[in-house]
């Protein structure tokens, strides 16, 4: 494969990859990929990389592959256009391995090269052990490059990437996600003093009114101020220690939790249960056991991006089964919304509650309208924003993100709270004549 096709293979990597910097100990066997993604970091003036590389062996159906073609280098969001580019054009002879070969990426004069097999101990097992210095400021992709063909690797790898604060202690997150702690766990405290009040206001003070969906969206509630929580604790000691001490164990459970109840409450929500009738249709139950296992199997992809990062050979697909699967799942849950609307125009025709009727349409129409622009802008707006933004502002999503989570929380939360006499329901002649009218006139068609 020559380094043009490598490179292009590194732009996917770049679009597609969001990781979390920590210290990691990875283990490859016999990969034969050109290119292996480790991790991305944003570096500061006083950044470092250090690696540890020991129990290599390569194996080749060749003759004996040539040790300065296998090896790791880093290479930026800026120098990468140049290096796509640059490789359509002849090397300079400034070669940074003179003794490589021409097309192998580490021979690029865009790329900084770090060491190669040539430098590895000769002893066995094979050990290297370095620290290098980040010599100007920016986001770098960690890579190692096989240019040796028809050849297989296997290596314990051991990766730490941080920066060095004024203060001489190591910071092990990227300059870009420093502020990500503080932005969870003001958010965490933001819907503990919302569950706070929906419970006194929603449960205690109009319990009379309250439904059993409303004691779903509490745990609701409670799922995501702990979800933050666990991120926030989860972040924090990777920023101080590098290693997340366990609460991102806790930070999966609860964003399992989160994510199934989430889907939960919309769809029953969409359905009219508890608030339109007490019970579900058998086509409404199908999408409920359709959306729950599909999100069980999101979180699972979920927890492998997470938890094993880019090097793993089929992370782009687990990526891509993440994708598909969320997709799936926003298609679903807008079906009971427009069975709801469609049945409520068709009982308008004949129950003789024209207004009721109307300010129900009103209702279902407002929350199908404000779902879609909130699965928008979480699914595309964000992404858009992780990967548009400067290195140094990825808070910006983060923040975004969680931001447009609340106002959504916020509105379906105030919508469909338990009230003694809702103001859709309250009805008088002039209203009843008025919404006859409407009804006539106006198409709900979506």
């Amino acid at each position: 494969m020559d380094r043009s096709s490598i490179l292009h293979r590194i732009l996917l990597l770049f679009l597609i990859s969001a990781c979390v910097a920590e210290i990691k100990e990875l283990k490859i066997s016999r990969d034969s990929r050109p290119v292996i993604l480790f991790e991305k970091f944003g570096f500061t003036m006083r950044g470092f990389v250090d690696i540890a590389v020991s129990d290599v062996s390569v194996s080749s159906s060749l003759s004996s592959p040539d040790p300065s073609l296998l090896g790791f280098f880093l290479l930026s969001d800026e120098k990468l256009i140049q290096a796509i580019y640059g490789s359509q054009q002849e090397i300079p002879s400034s070669n940074p391995n003179p003794d490589g070969d021409a097309s192998c990426v580490l021979s690029s004069p865009f790329v900084n090269p770090l060491f190669t097999f040539r430098d590895l101990s000769q002893s066995l097992p094979s050990f290297y052990n370095h620290s290098f210095p980040i010599t100007h400021p920016d986001e770098y992709g960690l890579y190692f490059a096989n240019c040796a063909a028809e050849s297989q690797v296997s290596m314990s790898v051991h990766t730490k990437m941080y920066n060095v604060n004024a203060d001489g202690f190591r910071d092990y997150l990227s300059v870009g996600l420093a502020s990500v702690p503080s932005i969870y766990f003001f958010f965490a405290f933001v819907y503990a003093v919302f569950l706070a009040v929906w419970i006194y206001f929603s449960l205690w003070k109009n319990r009379l009114s309250a439904h059993r969906i409303h004691q779903i969206m509490s745990g609701l509630l409670l799922a995501k101020a702990l979800n933050l929580i666990c991120a926030a604790e989860d972040q924090h000691y990777i920023r101080v220690t590098g290693t997340p001490h366990g609460w991102d164990v806790l930070f999966y459970l609860f964003q399992f939790v989160k994510g199934i109840l989430l889907f939960t409450v919309i769809i029953l929500i969409g359905t009219g249960w508890s608030f339109l009738k007490p019970f579900l249709q058998e086509r409404e139950k199908k999408v409920l056991m359709i959306v729950i296992p599909l999100q069980v199997i999101a979180n699972i992809s979920s927890v492998v991006i997470g938890e094993t990062g880019p090097f793993i050979q089929d992370w782009v697909t687990w990526n891509q089964v993440f994708l598909f699967i969320d997709i799936i799942c926003c298609c679903a849950i807008m079906f009971p919304i427009v069975w709801s609307i469609r049945t409520l125009r068709e009982t308008s025709k004949t129950d003789g509650k024209a207004a009721r009727t109307l300010a129900k349409l009103t209702l279902f129409r407002q929350f199908y309208i404000v779902l879609i622009g909130y699965l928008y802008f979480t699914r595309i707006v964000v992404y858009a924003l992780k990967t548009i933004a400067a290195y140094q502002y990825r808070w910006v999503s983060v923040a975004a993100e969680e931001a447009a989570s609340f106002a959504f929380y916020t509105f379906i939360f105030y919508t469909f709270r338990p009230v003694e006499r809702n103001q859709y329901f309250v009805l008088d002649d002039e209203e009843e004549e008025a919404a006859e009218v409407a009804l006539r006139e106006v198409d709900f068609e979506l």
